[in-house]
């Protein structure tokens, strides 16, 4: 049976990872968290003080790209692989709020995502990949034999995603939450380059009120479908 690329865009909150992680297992592919990549660069910025608040020196930030190294490593006991930057594991700390309030500021930059677009090129080059995240299906895989575009109100994303951030441990309010996922939509479908959109040929999946387990039942199938027509 051939293997596919399986694109999976949408707004921020929507489940994209978790999606793609149940999927990549249940079939046999390769999972890439391209979100997870943008956040570490945004990480590196942060610490060192090129972004943050409103400082922004995206010249600075573009120099030191070169000395950025990028590598997701596959953890057993969790069932996925997490993102090492230089060496570090630094999964949990670019899941934070402070990280999600600049990540949309980083990935606008051009040379940020020419860089990491080029180095999703080459992680899927061999097919059997779920690859989530914001232009897979427009800019890094246009040719992906299925893509999804993940949508839901910004209030039911925002809930889950302060849950989540709870449930981690942060102190965060809600309105917080709220604001900066109507910020991020805005910034990731107004920006200059590779700005975010629905590629005419994807499905749109809203999942405002479906549980995960009917997400990737209909998430399945719709590869299942495809799959079975190479």
């Amino acid at each position: 049976m051939k293997k596919i690329i399986i694109a999976i865009d949408g707004y921020s909150s929507t489940g994209k990872s978790t999606i793609a992680k149940q999927l990549s297992k249940s079939l046999g592919y390769v999972y890439v968290d391209t979100g997870a990549m943008y956040r570490a660069i945004t990480l590196f910025a942060m610490r060192k003080g090129y972004i943050g608040g409103a400082t922004e020196d995206a010249e600075a930030l573009v120099q030191s790209l070169s000395e950025i190294t990028l590598v997701f490593k596959y953890n057993e006991a969790l069932g996925y692989a997490e993102m090492y930057m230089d060496g570090e594991n630094v999964e949990r700390e670019i899941r934070t709020l402070a990280v999600s309030q600049n990540v949309s500021r980083v990935a606008a930059i051009e040379e940020v995502r020419l860089k990491l677009v080029e180095m999703q090129k080459q992680m899927g080059a061999e097919k059997g990949i779920v690859m989530d995240g914001r232009d897979i299906g427009t800019v890094v895989f246009p040719e992906a034999e299925l893509k999804i575009f993940m949508t839901a109100s910004p209030e039911k994303r925002a809930y889950r995603r302060y849950k989540e951030l709870l449930d981690r441990g942060e102190d965060v309010n809600y309105e917080d939450v709220l604001h900066n996922v109507q910020k991020r939509d805005h910034i990731d479908s107004h920006r200059e380059f590779s700005p975010l959109k629905k590629a005419v040929d994807a499905i749109e999946f809203d999942n405002s009120d479906m549980g995960l387990e009917e997400q990737f039942e209909r998430m399945y199938n719709f590869a299942l479908r495809v799959i079975e027509k190479q």
